[in-house]
Order: C-alpha cells, then sequence, then structure tokens
C-alpha cells in the first residue's frame, strides 16, 4: 500500500507522486482511490486501493538501481540484427512490464538505431513515450527537474 508523498511510476503513463488518498462512489460504490499527479503529462489519475499490483504501480526506483540500470545504459549492447517487426514487440513487451531497466533498455537501444538511421514512425512514437517514463523516474529519483534529467539523457546517446 502507498502512502500520501510516494514517489511511483505508473506504467505507459509515468512517474509521479500520491497526493492523497480519497474515498469516492463511482456507481453506487464507495471505495478508496490513490490520488496520483504525473508531472510529465500534467495529469491526475486514480487508481483503487488494491488494484495497484493489477496496474502494475509501483515505488520509484532507489539510488543502487538507478546506478545500475545507468551501467546499462551507458555500457549495455544494442542488438542490431533484429528486424524493425522483432525490435518493436521486443520493446513493447518491455515497456508494458513498467520495469525501470527495460524502460531504459529501449530508450537507449532506439537512441542508438536513430543515431545512425531514422526510425519509423511509431518507433520514433515509441521512443518518445518510453524516453518521458525514463526521464521522468530519473529526475525523481536523482531531484532534478525533468529538464535537466532530458539534458543529461542527451549527453548519454550512443
Amino acid at each position: 500500500m502507498f502512502q500520501v508523498g510516494d514517489y511511483v511510476v505508473y506504467p505507459m503513463q509515468g512517474a509521479g507522486v500520491v497526493e492523497a488518498i480519497e474515498e469516492k462512489e463511482v456507481l453506487g460504490e464507495k471505495r478508496n482511490y490513490y490520488v496520483i499527479k504525473i508531472p510529465s503529462s500534467k495529469m491526475r489519475v486514480m487508481i483503487p486501493v488494491g488494484k495497484e499490483r493489477k496496474a502494475r504501480i509501483r515505488l520509484v526506483s532507489d539510488r543502487p538501481t538507478l546506478e545500475k540500470v545507468l551501467n546499462i545504459f551507458q555500457h549495455g549492447q544494442t542488438d542490431t540484427t533484429l528486424s524493425m517487426k522483432e525490435r518493436y514487440k521486443i520493446n513493447s513487451d518491455k515497456l508494458r512490464t513498467g520495469n525501470f531497466k527495460d524502460g531504459a533498455e529501449v530508450v537507449r537501444d532506439l537512441m542508438r538505431i536513430n543515431h545512425n538511421k531514422a526510425l519509423n514512425q511509431s518507433e520514433k512514437q515509441m521512443l518518445e513515450s518510453a524516453r518521458k517514463l525514463f526521464v521522468g523516474e530519473l529526475g525523481l529519483i536523482k531531484g532534478i527537474s525533468e529538464k535537466q534529467a532530458t539534458e543529461w539523457l542527451k549527453n548519454k546517446v550512443v
């Protein structure tokens, strides 16, 4: 169970903070909901308490995990032998997990490929959404703004 003030990640939406736990009546049923503010999209989402596991919401990664992920981000290998179709499926699966390391690998690999040749439109969109997720969590862990995290990321490509 999360507490007000916890930094969390909602896969496919981004990193945010639990602003409140509120009771709401929906379809005649009263329940408690987490109210999560997602700064990157200027959005607030409500998730029923008890459904956080199904929604794959998790706490933001810690600093030791960040260090491991950044090492993989900078020094990990990119498989350039995959077809675009194979790569898209693998990357989609990674993003659905909501795992910080998996998301970082998607960003790294697509940035590297984009550096050498232009991505098609679907992979451009995937890179942009993966980058938003990665930058949002990176910023919360490091205690920096999204803009600073984006600048950091630009300097780490290839």
